[in-house]
């Protein structure tokens, strides 16, 4: 049987993001216990006055501190039961307009860090025959929008990847999975809502008529990594999303 929540150990890369802020209080509020990882400590002190939670500062980019993290978290706890990456990052620019720095860097928050993040934890959680990883994908990975080019790269990427490692490790009971936003109004996205105008824009274009919230992305995750209420979910993308990635608004 899987354990409770209240004994499950997480680990969730970009903890202190809209989204992984969110979703930090949510698995506290369940007595899980977690490691917060991010690039930037004092956002982690901060985030550890409001989450009881070990803390590990992390630059997702590069493999050998993505590892150290997962082995932190073994080395605190003697085991790992679910990851999330909420690592990432918006870039709307057509393609000539995308500087090569531009899209390596969204390759690398984005698609990168899973990929380092899914290396590391698969042998830990192969041996412990269980474990539940989630990855944030995007609508704009299965829906055209314009101006998504390098984002919507990575984040299809990203889609790929679940699909294949959902079957690759399903055999070892580890389950991996995609959740697929819409607009979330969270820090990350700020700069697109910063008037009237373009928060209206972004708005129409999901069926729902409304920007999402990160408590509500937070709350799917959270349900993934609860094998006793997902256990026999592996290998899908859930949009979360409004209705942006297969409705279209009247």
């Amino acid at each position: 049987m899987p354990l409770p929540l209240s004994e499950s150990v997480f680990l969730i890369l970009g903890a202190t993001g809209g989204i992984g802020s969110a979703l930090s209080e949510k698995l506290h509020t369940s007595g899980a216990h977690i490691v917060l990882a991010s690039q930037t400590d004092h956002k982690l002190n901060t985030l550890k006055n409001i989450v009881d939670g070990s803390t590990h500062v992390v630059d997702a980019t590069d493999f050998d501190q993505v590892e150290e993290s997962v082995q932190f978290a073994m080395d605190t706890y003697g085991r790992i039961d679910g990851v999330v990456n909420c690592v990432g990052s918006i870039l709307l620019k057509p393609a000539h307009l995308t500087t090569l720095e531009e899209y390596h860097h969204t390759l690398a928050l984005n698609l990168h860090s899973s990929f380092y993040l899914l290396k590391s934890v698969a042998r830990p959680m192969m041996k412990q025959k269980s474990g539940s990883i989630v990855f944030m994908s995007s609508a704009v990975a299965r829906t055209g929008i314009v101006n998504h080019e390098a984002i919507a790269a990575a984040k299809a990427g990203l889609t790929g990847l679940a699909l294949s490692a959902a079957a690759t490790y399903a055999r070892w009971n580890i389950r991996v999975n995609c959740i697929a936003p819409g607009l979330v109004d969270t820090p990350l996205s700020a700069h697109l809502l910063a008037n009237e105008k373009s928060k209206t824009a972004s708005e129409s274009m999901h069926a729902l008529g409304r920007l999402g919230t990160a408590e509500e992305v937070a709350e799917a995750v959270a349900w993934l990594l609860d094998s006793n209420r997902s256990g026999w979910v592996t290998g899908q993308i859930i949009g979360v999303d409004g209705g942006l990635g297969t409705v279209r608004p009247r």
